[in-house]
């Protein structure tokens, strides 16, 4: 049995990729992160609570304090774009277009800058997101696979064939926002 898969890295299927380590694979460190950026925004909070207790409405540190809070509620709220902001501003040229053929023995990703054959014994972890299947190859890497693309088979079929393969379940990772003109899941 063979499946072809045609995908392209941009914003929306990063990610994906991003929401599928963060939930997998970095879960116990994106946790912590977490934590320590909220209880940030919380002193944040409790410093300009107190600067204006004291009178002091608008001063240069308070500006500076509400700043901080503002832009990292906004970073902790939309982490996994700008996760995938990142990793596609990292990507070599040439590497946004991949055709990708999986195959018994193993599978094979074409760009326009490389082919590139894996070992289904490399991956770490499976994901499916509603639009993509994610195979996770370390806590830094990672590849997309459109599922609107997919040719030799059914969803279902890939899903079966890559836990068999593989060795590993396939994670189910539930999106938690919409883009702008994507229907809401169900």
């Amino acid at each position: 049995m063979e499946f072809r898969f045609e995908t392209e890295y941009n914003q929306k299927g990063l990610t994906a990729m991003a929401r599928a380590l963060r939930k997998t694979i970095r879960k116990k460190h994106s946790r912590r992160s977490h934590v320590f950026g909220w209880c940030i925004v919380a002193l944040d909070i409790l410093l300009i609570a107190l600067r204006w207790t004291l009178g002091e409405l608008w001063t240069f540190q308070s500006v500076v304090t509400l700043g901080v809070g503002v832009v990292l509620t906004a970073v902790l709220l939309t982490e996994d774009q700008v996760n995938a902001f990142f990793a596609q501003k990292k990507m070599l040229p040439g590497t946004a277009s991949v055709k990708s053929v999986f195959q018994e023995e193993h599978y094979t990703s074409v760009s326009a800058a490389a082919t590139t054959e894996f070992r289904y014994e490399a991956v770490w972890q499976v994901c499916e997101t509603a639009d993509y299947f994610v195979l996770l190859l370390g806590p830094q890497h990672g590849q997309i696979y459109d599922k609107a693309a997919l040719k030799g088979g059914t969803a279902e079929e890939f899903r079966a064939f890559i836990a068999e393969k593989t060795g590993k379940p396939v994670v189910s990772i539930k999106r938690e926002y919409k883009f702008k003109g994507q229907e809401k899941p169900t």
